[in-house]
């Protein structure tokens, strides 16, 4: 471990960084024989959101045994969980947050079997070690990322209230952190029109196809007077019949993004009144059923130079420049109430997309391994910095609302 003396004020000050960080990282190296059993396990038993059963008892009981207080089935989600040690009075509250789900008829092709363990090693390394300064760490267990957006519904029900930060980690070619991300709004439009001869009796007929096609054309026209991020999809998910019959029903996906959640509101505004349009004139009637809507991420760029600098001093592997733009997570919605931030570790070759065989196959390899290790000592760290630095701190959380007043 090298640690580069301009990154800290003195000598004195150094040293005694050196010398806690050195146990910090150490203590995680006690804890890998662990660590690396409970990743292998959830990769070996792959669970869908929300019956993450195995993974959530493994986790739960592994904290409690290492004197957390651990609250389960929280926000009525049967997987989630909040597992809090108070350190003192006072102090910042950190926030460890883990996904464990897998992927459908592909197992854990995203790495999530490597998040739990990283965070249980950072935080009980970080409640054996630290005895200077008041904390409190808070780890939770998120299910579904994937599918239903765990997240949500924690927030839903006032989770993550509780915290000052927000810190991840996840799986990746390189090591790094995101910088943006952007939110989504879906939709699923029912158009209902009226079932006639479309031969014989036309003029009978109300299409609820010709209501989807022309809203498909309405996105088209309003392309042209949106932002530049704004990214507007749709597809149909229901095929209206044979052509002779004029078409009663017709059921259409839209899919808005934007990196910002305040101007994507406005196209969602648009959106509906496109809709609407499109159902006068087919003169049919129409429902819109709203799915989760993810907020963009609110970049914190300390927050993500410290992950780094942490990464450094470990000696993560493949260190690469932050991902400027990147899709859409229910961790965002979290990252949109608090400072956050999810530091990337390199286990898989440059290139490799998630989902893959390519994540399958490395996903009990030593370079996984390592890189619950790596994320552990990092976010270990960065717990130390954000406990120990209360001015370091203070500019991250100023960052954070100067940040989310340009980018809402």
């Amino acid at each position: 471990m090298v640690i580069h003396l301009p990154y800290y004020h003195s000598k004195t000050y150094y040293q005694e960084v050196f010398n806690l960080k050195t146990k910090l990282f150490n203590e995680v190296n006690i804890l890998n024989k662990d660590l690396h059993a409970m990743a292998d396990y959830i990769f070996d038993n792959p669970e869908l959101g929300n019956v993450e059963f195995k993974a959530a008892k493994l986790l739960t009981d592994y904290l409690e045994a290492n004197g957390f207080e651990v609250e389960r089935g929280i926000a009525n989600l049967e997987t989630a969980f909040r597992a809090t040690y108070k350190y003192g009075e006072g102090g910042p509250s950190i926030g460890l947050l883990c996904e464990y789900d897998a992927l459908e008829k592909l197992g854990h092709a995203c790495g999530h079997h490597m998040q739990g363990p990283a965070i249980l090693g950072a935080a009980v390394a970080v409640k054996n070690i630290m005895k200077d300064k008041p904390y409190t760490l808070v780890v939770y267990g998120t299910p579904a990322e994937e599918t239903t957006h765990g997240k949500l519904r924690m927030i839903e029900q006032n989770y993550f209230n509780d915290i000052d930060v927000a810190l991840m980690m996840h799986g990746s070619p390189t090591t790094t952190t995101d910088v943006k991300s952007l939110a989504m709004s879906n939709f699923v439009v029912t158009f209902n029109g009226k079932k006639a001869h479309a031969a014989l009796m036309p003029e009978e007929g109300r299409s609820a196809l010709d209501a989807l096609l022309l809203s498909f054309n309405g996105i088209e026209f309003l392309r042209e007077h949106v932002r530049d991020d704004v990214r507007m999809m749709y597809t149909i998910l229901e095929t209206p019949g044979p052509a002779n019959v004029v078409p009663d029903r017709a059921i259409g996906k839209f899919s808005l993004r934007s990196y910002s959640r305040a101007a994507l509101n406005e196209v969602v505004d648009r959106f509906k009144k496109l809709i609407e349009g499109a159902s006068l004139m087919a003169d049919v009637s129409y429902h819109i059923h709203a799915e989760d809507s993810l907020d963009n991420k609110i970049p914190v760029l300390k927050l993500n130079e410290l992950l780094m600098k942490n990464a450094e001093l470990t000696g993560a592997p493949r260190l690469s420049p932050p991902r400027e733009k990147t899709g859409s997570s229910d961790f965002s919605n979290v990252m949109y109430l608090v400072p956050g931030s999810c530091i990337r570790v390199a286990f898989v070759e440059v290139g490799t997309s998630s989902h893959s065989d390519e994540y399958i196959q490395a996903g009990k390899s030593e370079a996984a391994h390592n890189a619950v290790t790596y994320a552990a000592q990092i976010l270990a760290g960065v717990a130390y910095d954000l406990i120990t630095d209360e001015k370091r701190f203070e500019e991250i959380k100023e960052e954070f609302k100067t940040n989310k007043a340009i980018h809402k």
